[in-house]
């Protein structure tokens, strides 16, 4: 396994749309487990392969805490099949806009089909944190990110201070 490094936002290449993987092969289940430890090493509880610079509908997941056993979750070409009407306002943060945050409004419960790591199709229903993160991540595979969710001004004040930063070379640029 290896540790990818992480684009920051702004980057072009986190505003692509990914391309469905055929099937779940060797090479796609490595790139699951490299992203695992590279969410893990950031840390973070979730990472779409566009954050790694890969345009693949991949991402992964684990919202265990800390002091819990780790419960990754590997899964390529998820799609949404139901969300609840029910809305919830969640204060996310993203790896590629680190140390920033806001306030996004989503559906509180979804439903989500997708292949896992052995090419198998999965379900999981899932609320709370949980429904979050799988939004958010399937997000980035069409070019979504959180801040897009919020107010322009919030999302140009966000955006303007990455630039800086990495200008300033406080922030790694890839």
């Amino acid at each position: 396994m290896a540790i990818l490094p992480i684009i920051v936002a702004p980057d072009p290449r986190l505003k692509l749309t990914c391309a469905p993987v055929p099937k779940v092969d060797a090479a796609v289940a490595r790139l699951m487990d490299d992203m695992l430890e590279s969410m893990y090493a950031a840390p973070g509880i979730g990472l779409a392969a566009p954050q790694v610079g890969v345009l693949k509908r991949v991402i992964v997941i684990d919202t265990a805490k800390p002091a819990e056993e780790p419960r990754p979750i590997r899964l390529a070409n998820p799609e949404l099949v139901a969300t609840s009407e029910e809305l919830k306002s969640w204060d996310e943060g993203c790896l590629s806009l680190p140390e920033h945050y806001a306030e996004v409004v989503r559906p509180s419960r979804v439903a989500v089909r997708y292949l896992d790591e052995h090419n198998r199709k999965q379900e999981v229903e899932a609320d709370s944190v949980l429904a979050v993160c799988l939004q958010h991540e399937m997000d980035h595979l069409d070019g979504i990110l959180f801040v897009d969710h919020v107010s322009a001004l919030k999302r140009n004040m966000i955006l303007r201070k990455l630039r800086k930063a990495k200008k300033l070379g406080t922030l790694a640029a890839e």
